[in-house]
């Protein structure tokens, strides 16, 4: 009897292993997993009515809605990966993507999308999730970075407003937060504890590349004159003009809103989302608006990590998930998504939505930013996620905060970041 129980446990271990994905085919219906990293209520809510109206009108295919969370889905799906307990559909940012692309994890999405979904998004939103000759993810989220100011603040100092049409230069930005600034207020307050994604993305503005790829196809980093800009701008605010609040270059966004609120700060660079809490948040009577981004030499383009969509390579069915996602992904599904996410849609139809256009909340300035919006530079660049932890955030924080020079800071980006990237590019 207990050689047949070993065999009976080990078959069922079998079986086990081989529903990984979490997909199942009993009684010919098949389901998905798929793994939302959604969490504003309005967003939870969009995607769950989404996955609802699927599985209405899909009784052979069921989507089972996973909540994960954005604070842990790196190291989470790495996990489960390897595991082989991977969710069919995964909800992710661009820049997360490389090394699951590269390292096999996810599924090639060329053959399996529609064409009305590969020609309604921009390449430019799709060179976001192309590594290699693939494509592993479909872009459909994106925000730029904007300054939320305080309207009344501006209006007496009487400081010219920018528009996405004549926008500050990074020059004029920092002499109006000089003249915003004094009494122990400030004119712009620095939200960087994670400094990495904000300097690069920005940095794009003034024509900073910081990563550049080589005949070889190896990538190396180098810390230019236009890469400069954008970090010495925000240092010498910090310290030189006491424009910027050193306390905040180690919190979060939303760790500044208060301040903001209690007429501390006259702006916050911020991801255009941050309008939902501010709406939320702010005291009854406080006058905002969002402005757009200073520009440099290369006008208003900032580098951008979409959020995206994609299907696990182990995934027993990458055609009814690719199908769910085309779903998700139609014009007025994808409308609503933003809506929820208060992000801005990749499609081009998406984006003629009146409801995206309305002065309402500021929804017209951010969606006119949407044609220079760029691929962030690390999007392809392997490594990035250890360079990024381990070199550049510590190196970046030293240089804000004033302990380390220029020069250091180009140092360690560059000796010490090359040393990391090396050894993915074997």
């Amino acid at each position: 009897m207990r050689p047949r129980w070993i065999l009976a446990l080990a078959l069922i271990l079998l079986l086990t292993g081989c529903t990984g994905s979490g997909s199942n085919s009993a009684n010919g219906r098949i389901t998905l997993r798929f793994q939302s990293l959604a969490w504003q209520d309005e967003s939870v809510t969009a995607n769950k009515e989404l996955v609802k109206e699927w599985n209405a009108t899909h009784p052979d295919v069921k989507v089972e809605y996973v909540q994960g969370s954005w604070d842990s889905v790196h190291d989470q799906l790495l996990t489960s990966f390897e595991g082989g307990e991977a969710p069919d559909i995964i909800h992710d940012a661009s820049d997360d993507l490389a090394d699951f692309a590269y390292g096999g994890y996810l599924a090639d999405l060329r053959n399996l999308l529609p064409t009305r979904l590969k020609s309604e998004i921009p390449q430019r939103s799709w060179a976001t999730t192309t590594f290699g000759n693939g494509i592993y993810g479909v872009p459909f989220l994106q925000e730029p970075r904007v300054l939320v100011a305080n309207a009344t603040w501006l209006k007496k100092a009487q400081v010219r407003i920018p528009t996405p049409e004549h926008p500050w230069s990074w020059p004029e930005f920092r002499d109006i937060t000089r003249r915003l600034s004094g009494d122990g207020k400030y004119g712009v307050a620095w939200p960087l504890k994670e400094p990495v994604s904000a300097t690069l993305n920005l940095s794009l503005s003034a024509g900073g590349e910081l990563f550049h790829r080589g005949k070889d196809g190896k990538v190396t980093v180098h810390f230019d004159a236009t890469d400069q800009v954008v970090p010495r701008t925000i240092h010498d605010q910090v310290n030189i003009d006491h424009s910027a609040s050193p306390t905040t270059l180690g919190s979060g966004g939303s760790d500044t809103l208060p301040g903001f609120f209690g007429g501390k700060y006259a702006m916050i660079p911020l991801g255009f989302s941050y309008r939902q809490q501010i709406v939320q948040q702010a005291p009854k009577g406080f006058d905002w608006q969002v402005l757009p981004a200073p520009a440099g030499a290369d006008g208003l383009t900032q580098g951008v990590s979409p959020q995206t969509l994609s299907i696990a390579e182990d995934s027993p069915h990458k055609k009814q998930a690719a199908e769910f996602i085309a779903f998700l992904l139609q014009p007025k599904n994808m409308v609503r998504l933003a809506l929820g996410d208060w992000m801005l849609p990749t499609g081009t139809q998406a984006l003629k939505s009146p409801a995206l256009h309305t002065p309402k909340d500021d929804w017209s300035t951010g969606t006119a930013l949407a044609t220079d919006l760029a691929p962030a530079p690390a999007q392809s660049v392997r490594g990035y996620p250890e360079w990024k932890d381990k070199v550049a955030t510590p190196a970046f924080q030293e240089y804000y905060s004033g302990a380390i020079t220029l020069a250091e800071l180009r140092q360690r980006l560059q000796r010490d970041g090359n040393l990391v990237l090396a050894r993915y590019q074997r």
